[in-house]
């Protein structure tokens, strides 16, 4: 029996329970095996287990980890090590149209991470986020604040390109944002620039107006976020090309804080 049959089976065996005694367990006298292997003699055959006595286990007691098993990338240490775990990935859609999952690139220590919406076509076929036209401008927002692309660490909140350049569902969002989390977690970064809503909404939880929230830093799992608009919407509107000037230049001065900060240390 596989380990996810196992699960499938035990769980259902212990809501079936539930379902007819409450958050009881009735369980036989003999304690030289483990629950779990009293479940799997009763599967389909019939064993001679002594004397029955009704035994209470509150099922609210039981380990919320007993029948979860958790994916190896979420114990991994280092970006490298969790690249080679997700990168083929296929528990959404997207899997299947994908040209190339797009990790991201930077400083696996960086102090600032950049997080956009998703992989575009460029992005796709190159496996590296923000290299069209959108990532070449936002290379030239990172340097006008003295800063390089190797300086930082970009990704975006999905790993892989929707078709058309649409944007991301729920769905995908909820499979993908993990990945994300892990990358946080293994750089732990200083500051997170957020680049469009929905990236801005996803790390937030919650629906934004970009006009009520620029300018505003946010605070992310106790991480300084600043907001600010999509390089590629930049593109399209290039009169907005001056508030995300002030915005990063506000970046720049939490950086520069922090910086002279651990000096005086």
């Amino acid at each position: 029996m596989g380990d996810k049959t196992l699960n499938d089976f035990v769980s259902q065996y212990f809501k079936q329970q539930q379902e007819v005694f409450g958050n009881i367990f009735y369980s036989e006298k003999d304690t030289s095996l483990s629950s779990i292997e009293k479940v799997l003699l009763h599967e389909g055959t019939k064993t001679e287990m002594g004397d029955y006595e009704e035994k209470k286990i509150i099922i609210s007691d039981l380990p919320t980890d007993l029948f979860t098993h958790e994916p190896d990338w979420k114990k991994t240490k280092s970006l490298d090590s969790l690249y080679e775990k997700i990168h083929n990935c296929q528990n959404c859609p997207l899997g299947a149209t994908r040209k190339n999952f797009v990790f991201g690139t930077g400083n696996p220590e960086a102090d600032i991470m950049l997080i956009g919406e998703a992989p575009g076509a460029d992005e796709d076929e190159q496996g590296k986020p923000f290299v069209g036209r959108a990532g070449q401008l936002l290379t030239k927002i990172i340097e006008s604040i003295g800063l390089s692309r190797d300086d930082v660490f970009i990704c975006n909140i999905i790993k892989c390109r929707p078709p058309e350049n649409r944007a991301p569902f729920p769905s995908e969002i909820d499979e993908c944002e993990p990945y994300l989390i892990k990358q946080i977690e293994l750089i732990q970064p200083k500051f997170i620039l957020a680049l469009g809503l929905t990236a801005i909404d996803t790390l937030l939880k919650k629906k934004n107006k970009m006009a009520e929230i620029r300018g505003i830093v946010q605070n992310y799992h106790g991480i300084k976020m600043v907001v600010t608009y999509h390089p590629a919407a930049l593109l399209r509107n290039p009169n907005w090309k001056k508030l995300v000037w002030d915005d990063v230049r506000q970046l720049r001065r939490l950086y520069d804080e922090y910086l002279n900060s651990k000096l005086k240390i």
